[in-house]
């Protein structure tokens, strides 16, 4: 799909997912078909240990669609990378776990997002923990660095996956591993590519 896509495609989902995120960083309630804050951590059966650590506020701005910590242990002193960090919370967490021998950045495009998440950072004790405004196509990160990459609902609105996975790949150590929560499309998809264009960021 990705091939059929022009220059203005691209300009028009990002600027379609700025639009959109850009209000989601203020709050998520409501912009989502699924619980989102504090009642998604829940639902998701994010580790209570870790959650109840969140302030109230920090907690709120919580929209995922999976609990990618799920998947697989975090341990102390690793360094993690998390793509799409929206609002920073599953990036907060994996710094607590890591600790502070270790290290968690979050990356995503949409500025409103990572002024909220570096909100929410200074409301934590947390030093080990850095967003940026990056694209998961394009990551500035040297080859082998992390130990782990996450990411929660955003690898499906990134129109080059292909691309980003290849970064990942790259950025990740050998012995590495993706933990990813996400969305897929299923069922039959609409050939229209201006139709699935349409809805890329619903």
């Amino acid at each position: 799909m990705e091939s059929q896509i022009t220059i203005d495609d691209l300009k028009k989902i990002e600027a379609g997912i700025n639009e959109k995120y850009a209000k989601v960083a203020t709050s998520p309630e409501g912009q989502f078909q699924y619980p989102t804050g504090s009642k998604g951590l829940e639902a998701l059966n994010y580790d209570k240990a870790l959650t109840e650590k969140l302030p109230n506020e920090v907690a709120s701005s919580y929209c995922g669609v999976g609990n990618p910590f799920s998947l697989g242990k975090i341990h102390q002193g690793q360094q993690v990378l998390d793509i799409g960090c929206g609002a920073g919370v599953d990036t907060i967490l994996a710094a607590i776990i890591v600790g502070p021998k270790g290290s968690a950045i979050g990356v995503d495009i949409v500025s409103e997002m990572i002024a909220r998440a570096e909100s929410n950072l200074r409301m934590m004790a947390l030093d080990n923990v850095k967003f940026q405004k990056v694209s998961g196509e394009d990551l500035p990160f040297s080859d082998d660095t992390f130990d782990v990459v996450i990411s929660n609902g955003a690898i499906n609105l990134i129109p080059d996956k292909d691309a980003a996975m290849s970064e990942i790949i790259r950025v990740l150590k050998p012995t590495g591993r993706l933990m990813v929560a996400d969305q897929i499309a299923a069922g039959s998809v609409q050939k229209d590519i201006k139709a699935r264009l349409a809805n890329w960021f619903q």
